[in-house]
């Protein structure tokens, strides 16, 4: 039997993973999007929801370097596939929640095994892109993560309104059982994929250190390296934003702006579409940095430079004047956000070799998600009696402090000489 050879398959791979990160986040923004309902519904209160978005955040925090370190030990295709079971199984237990702490409950099963998806993707761009495509390929499986997020507001008010909110968690979670079917079904290393070209074969492996079979995983190793923590702090300032966007944006707008849930409907989704551009614009930039004599890191920390300074504009939306201008200044956040995510997420495949990335970027993820928790929780503490405005200024200030602990880090580091 002859198998059909496809031209350029490390790209339809990463259509794949964009596919699953899609699923995966369509899942996971499903709470934000119904949070106005099921606050009325279970009469919680802003300070309780901070706990039940805390125990998803909780969870995925601390399994995200134990995720990568399954993911390094058993092998992307069946791990990959096991966790995508996992968290599709988990959203649809949503739909039993009766009252805030069992919607906790099944949000901190799902943060458990969601966590594998970043370290994942990271993972399979290492294993299948030359250093000079990975960003560009880290792009546009980012862009999954807001594609995701965009989608949900319409999808999943969608099925609240036209079933119920409980329909609406089956129908995201089912949605990932067939992904991983899919994926197990279809990926395998480059150089053990049925439908690659040598060609291509030749491209991947002549660009990226070689891949040593049973590499032996070493997280003390990593948490020791300087250049582990070049990338975690940053990333740790930087995710809140992020955790904001997806959890806390409906809320704020029904709260802070009045907007009913269809109006919010027709918007959320705004901030997310502007991600999705700036992921994609992130992954490109690099390169195209890179053409005018920047090197290879350099051209990285310059994209988180720039996204850094953008930041700036969802800080200000304590001062908007209505509610379309504060959508606004969220979009240009998502847009910022998603350029740095993009050049950190790369750094973590930039820095690590391919046998031990997806446990690094495990760890980088936890600190970020340990940011993003910390943050999400002063939230449900202050947003009642402080207001939103002074927590979005927070942003700002975290992503151009973190843009400075990466210059000045990178700089001091000894890295290969192409980077």
């Amino acid at each position: 039997m002859t198998v059909r050879r496809i031209a350029h398959l490390r790209w339809w791979i990463v259509a794949l993973i964009c596919l699953g990160t899609i699923i995966n986040y369509l899942a996971r923004n499903s709470l934000g999007v119904l949070a106005p309902q099921l606050k009325a519904d279970f009469g919680f209160t802003t300070q309780q929801y901070s706990y039940v978005v805390g125990a998803f955040q909780l969870a995925y925090t601390v399994m995200q370097p134990v995720c990568g370190y399954i993911i390094d030990l058993v092998g992307l295709r069946l791990g990959f596939a096991l966790f995508a079971v996992v968290w599709s199984v988990s959203n649809m237990l949503h739909a039993f929640a009766g009252g805030w702490q069992s919607l906790a409950a099944f949000r901190g099963l799902l943060g458990l095994s969601e966590a594998a998806a970043i370290p994942s993707g990271i993972k399979a761009i290492a294993e299948w892109f030359p250093a000079r495509e990975r960003s560009v390929a880290v792009g546009w499986f980012n862009a999954g993560t807001s594609l995701g997020a965009l989608l949900a507001p319409p999808v999943v008010i969608g099925i609240s309104y036209y079933y119920n909110w409980q329909a609406a968690f089956v129908v995201t979670g089912a949605l990932g059982l067939a992904w991983a079917g899919l994926w197990y079904a279809f990926y395998r290393s480059p150089a053990d994929h049925f439908a690659i070209t040598p060609d291509e074969l030749t491209l991947i492996e002549a660009d990226r250190p070689p891949v040593v079979a049973h590499a032996k995983v070493s997280p003390a190793a990593i948490l020791s390296t300087a250049r582990f923590w070049a990338i975690a702090i940053p990333r740790f300032l930087a995710e809140p934003a992020w955790q904001t966007f997806s959890f806390w944006i409906p809320l704020y707008l029904a709260t802070e702006r009045h907007m009913d849930l269809k109006s919010i409907a027709l918007f959320a989704w705004l901030p997310f579409l502007a991600a999705d551009m700036g992921g994609v614009f992130g992954g490109y930039l690099s390169p195209i940095l890179m053409r005018r004599g920047l090197k290879l890191i350099p051209s990285r920390v310059a994209g988180v430079a720039i996204g850094a300074v953008l930041m700036i504009a969802p800080g200000c939306i304590g001062w908007a004047t209505g509610p379309y201008l504060a959508i606004a200044l969220f979009c240009i956040g998502g847009f910022a956000h998603q350029m740095i995510s993009v050049m950190i997420n790369t750094l973590s495949a930039d820095v690590f070799t391919p046998a031990e990335v997806a446990t690094a970027n495990g760890f980088v993820g936890m600190a970020g998600w340990t940011g993003g928790l910390i943050f999400s929780l002063a939230i449900g503490q202050l947003a009642d009696t402080l207001g939103y405005g002074p927590l979005f200024a927070c942003l700002a200030v975290f992503d151009i402090i973190g843009a400075i602990v990466l210059v000045v880090m990178m700089k001091r580091l000894t890295l290969p000489v192409a980077a």
